[in-house]
């Protein structure tokens, strides 16, 4: 079953009932979507739309307990999310929030509302366009208001058209009286959810444009993340105030980016994943074809007869196949490889990936990868057993670095050594579902000269602590995970090797495949001793 989706961003100054109509498509192929729009000239209050909303919520929350309920609001349909969703701490509710207008208070539009409010009643039948018309010398006061200080002449100069645009735009849809009830309802539901921001609980992504002239979207972004219990932040550096009306903004796949769409209470990795469409994959693709640009990379493939050869001609299409490789280049590596399978092979291959790619970081603190939710897009799931069994049992084409971490950030004279686990369980898993594995290879300022400068010493045990340690109990030097970053000497190769060995049939050929077999090998040879795997040779 498909979650519900309310969108409240019909619930905006203008009244058009615009709202996410670019992107009802898209969410009706993963959501039910409803939408609250409110005629133009209608005066309800904020409180009751709070109640009407509440009670929505409630009712679709009774019929379907267990389906989280996603809240869309934009500007103050974002306001009103935040106050339905501290009223209902016990309802699993996700909001997208775009631009929320709880920063109403510092906007540019202050000055002008008590002016409007003057102008209006002192003369009752005048239009909108001949109030603003006699306010002309009125942006020139907020040269000397606290706002305007605060910007460079440069943000002073866009904020000053940008709130003229919008001004004249809405004097042609809304008469002065209801413009003011706008202006007013914002204010109003404003203070309502900042009043409460300390009673929501729900999980939220708040979407912030970078160049919007009525509101401080990016500095509310930080406050609101630091405000409640389960935020996350991203920011659109080009876009204004209207973010979900502009076309290179695309809603649903910002959700699979960030990694909040799910069906049930918490989130499956595997069965929630919804893959990239043709043009998300090409974005991706052409954003980092420079790094194939860089490595010129060169695929060899092993066919059943031993014979290799240039191309992914012994790569079997069909699933499940497990590739085991050794990693390198912090994860950069896996772009050619991702990018190439699916364009000659037609291979979506899904990575398994260390848990700081979708953990929500400490402000101020790790730094979260620019890349990371390229990785999820692209189907990545947190390392875990569950997650590989159900990859598996989908029949997935898997990319697993036994090594992890350690092996990738490889420190001086560790070059193409490999740091694996003695037991190596996955092979026993892969067996079991009959997987193919496919073993392969890949043909830099270390960990060691990075830890010899004081502030990069610092930052990697910063790093380290925040992301946490996979095999902390282990001894042997896998368990070893400083995180940094490598560093790469301006000295690259003229090539960059991929070789695929030849598969490794796992169906039908491991003799302690049953529990029987297994009992029986450590009665014989004691019930601490490892019971090995098929032979691979």
């Amino acid at each position: 079953m498909i979650p519900p989706c309310f969108s409240f961003c019909r619930v905006r100054i203008d009244g058009t009932g615009l709202g996410l109509i670019m992107h009802h498509k898209k969410l009706g192929k993963i959501f039910e979507v409803l939408c609250l729009h409110i005629p133009p000239k209608d005066q309800t209050p904020i409180t009751d739309l709070v109640k009407l909303v509440k009670r929505k919520i409630r009712s679709e929350h009774h019929f379907s307990p267990n389906r989280p309920i996603y809240l869309v609001g934009e500007s103050v349909g974002a306001c009103l999310a935040l106050s339905v969703a501290s009223l209902n701490p016990d309802i699993d509710l996700v909001l997208l929030l775009a631009n929320p207008a709880t920063s109403f208070g510092r906007s540019p539009l202050q000055p002008i509302l008590p002016l409007l409010q003057f102008m209006s009643e002192l003369l009752p039948n005048l239009s909108l366009p001949h109030v603003l018309s006699s306010m002309a010398g009125v942006l020139s006061v907020f040269h000397n208001s606290i706002y305007f200080l605060l910007v460079s002449g440069k943000m002073k100069a866009r904020a000053e058209l940008g709130i003229c645009s919008y001004l004249l735009v809405l004097a042609d849809i809304l008469p002065i009286e209801t413009l003011l009830w706008k202006l007013q309802i914002i204010n109003s539901a404003s203070s309502y959810a900042n009043s409460r921001l300390h009673a929501v609980k729900a999980q939220t992504l708040i979407l912030s444009s970078g160049r919007d002239p009525l509101l401080p979207n990016q500095e509310e972004g930080l406050r609101l993340q630091l405000l409640l219990a389960n935020c996350e932040i991203r920011t659109f550096e080009d876009s204004g105030h209207f973010l979900f009306l502009e076309d290179a903004f695309d809603l649903v796949t910002v959700i699979k980016q960030v990694g909040v769409y799910r069906r049930l209470k918490e989130r499956d990795f595997v069965l929630d994943y919804i893959p990239p469409s043709p043009s998300e994959l090409k974005d991706v693709l052409d954003k980092y074809r420079w790094i194939s640009i860089i490595m010129s990379p060169v695929m060899l493939s092993t066919l059943a007869d031993g014979k290799i050869v240039r191309g992914f001609a012994g790569i079997p299409s069909e699933g499940p196949v497990v590739y085991v490789g050794y990693h390198m280049l912090l994860g950069f590596d896996i772009f050619p490889l991702v990018s190439q399978l699916w364009e000659q092979k037609g291979i979506h291959l899904r990575g398994i990936a260390h848990p700081m790619t979708f953990m929500k970081l400490k402000q101020g603190n790790l730094v979260e990868l620019h890349f990371s939710d390229y990785f999820r897009l692209m189907g990545a799931v947190p390392v875990s057993g569950k997650n590989f069994f159900k990859l598996l049992s989908t029949k997935s084409h898997i990319l697993l670095y036994p090594g992890g971490v350690r092996e990738a950030l490889h420190r001086k004279g560790e070059a193409y050594k490999l740091v694996w686990p003695e037991q190596s369980q996955f092979v026993r898993m892969a067996a079991r579902f009959g997987a193919k594995i496919i073993p392969f290879g890949a043909v830099l300022f270390d960990y060691e000269d990075q830890m010899k400068v004081p502030f990069l010493k610092k930052y990697i045990e910063e790093k380290s602590d925040d992301a946490g340690k996979l095999r902390a109990t282990i001894d042997a030097e896998v368990g070893n995970q400083a995180v940094h970053y490598p560093g790469i000497l301006p000295k690259f190769p003229g090539l960059f090797y991929y070789c695929f060995g030849k598969p490794i049939e796992t169906e039908e050929s491991d003799p302690y495949r049953s529990l029987a077999s297994r009992l029986l090998f450590q009665a014989r040879h004691g019930f601490t001793a490892q019971v090995p795997a098929f032979d691979i040779n």
